[in-house]
């Protein structure tokens, strides 16, 4: 069986009604108020999460990859299915006794999104959902978002931390990814720090962006940071992020990239002594990620459309990279340079680029966000 890539974790469905153009000359209040009827002009549905948008852009960047994520047996999770299936995906881990998680997103003219979410089957995702023969044959195993998911943060992340010792046990290269925490929701009465902990030992691979590690490992840094808006929108990445990765290595994970937003991203690894198991596993050059760390600034995007899906995408052009055999700074720089692809595109996965194309365009001189001329 050939070596694969798996990308398991959160699952969902995205609803996002698309509302007249005339709602921009509304107030908020009088679109959204008791008994009245709005009439829409569509709605664009597509899946989301990080199964949906790491997984299939694995995929699509030449990748065997198997996807689990959890589902109901429902009418939402039949479209999921059936997007999976239009990429050639399957790997659904179907549950009669949960539902499929969905959000609804009310995407308003001049108003920031406003999110209806329902975790649904994620939040019953454990480690008994994933059978030993779904490891089989897999090189790397990625999770996404259990910040999202109810069972893999609670008692302090217990079914997290025993999912990752059992694919390390079995010499799989692991890779984790976690999301936005709402402080008032139970995640946000999580000990993330804790969490943290536990689990980094068995993480080969932590890949979080600033704003959600700020805030889990460092709410001083958090709340100095936090003046209501894009708290990443300037942020100078050596005095504000470089510590945190410095952190996450001390904590025990072997390789950190951390996503900064429009700031750029930040990479740290561990020692030789740490690092060289992943690096035999890989095929790496031990000495090429052996005590390395840098900043990439994000690289200037031909147009911006949308965001959605820069940050998963950006992951799975690193991981490829990684298995490609680049070093940490190139797979950054891949990184990067997928993510200002992605902006270019309505979607999380239409705007993705062949690996091999991003480098002959960086290495031609990509302008970067900031850069002159």
């Amino acid at each position: 069986m050939a070596e694969t890539i798996i990308s398991a974790g959160h699952i969902c469905l995205d609803i996002t009604p698309v509302f007249p153009a005339n709602a921009q000359r509304q107030a908020l209040g009088d679109i959204l108020c008791p008994g009245r009827l709005i009439h829409m002009e569509g709605a664009d549905i597509h899946t989301g999460g990080s199964v949906a948008n790491t997984g299939l852009a694995l995929k699509l960047l030449g990748n065997e990859v198997r996807l689990l994520g959890k589902i109901g047996c429902d009418a939402f999770g039949s479209v999921v299915k059936t997007v999976m299936a239009s990429y050639g995906a399957g790997g659904m881990i179907e549950d009669p006794h949960s539902a499929t998680s969905y959000s609804v997103v009310l995407a308003v003219p001049r108003y920031d999104r406003i999110f209806l979410h329902d975790p649904g089957a994620n939040d019953s995702f454990c480690l008994t959902d994933i059978p030993d023969e779904a490891l089989e044959g897999a090189k790397l195993f990625h999770f996404g978002y259990p910040p999202l998911m109810k069972k893999m943060y609670e008692e302090d992340g217990k079914e997290l931390v025993a999912l990752f010792r059992r694919v390390k046990e079995r010499g799989i290269v692991t890779s984790l990814d976690f999301a936005a925490i709402d402080p008032n929701s139970p995640a946000g009465q999580a000990d993330w720090k804790n969490i943290l902990c536990a689990v980094l030992p068995f993480v080969d691979f932590f890949v979080p962006s600033f704003e959600e590690l700020c805030w889990m490992l460092d709410r001083e840094r958090y709340d100095r940071l936090n003046c209501g808006g894009d708290i990443t929108e300037g942020l100078d990445l050596q005095a504000e992020a470089m510590p945190l990765a410095e952190k996450l290595i001390a904590m025990g994970c072997r390789a950190v990239l951390i996503k900064c937003g429009t700031s750029g991203m930040v990479y740290r690894t561990a020692d030789r002594e740490s690092i060289s198991q992943v690096c035999a596993r890989l095929g790496a050059d031990p000495d090429a990620w052996s005590g390395k760390s840098g900043i990439q600034p994000c690289f200037r995007a031909d147009c911006v459309r949308s965001g959605t899906g820069a940050g998963d995408v950006s992951i799975a052009a690193f991981l490829t990279a990684v298995l490609r055999g680049y070093g940490p700074a190139d797979c950054t720089a891949l990184a990067a340079a997928e993510g200002a692809c992605c902006v270019t595109a309505y979607d999380a996965l239409g705007g993705i680029r062949p690996i091999e194309e991003l480098m002959e365009r960086i290495r031609a001189g990509w302008p970067l966000l900031n850069q002159e001329g």
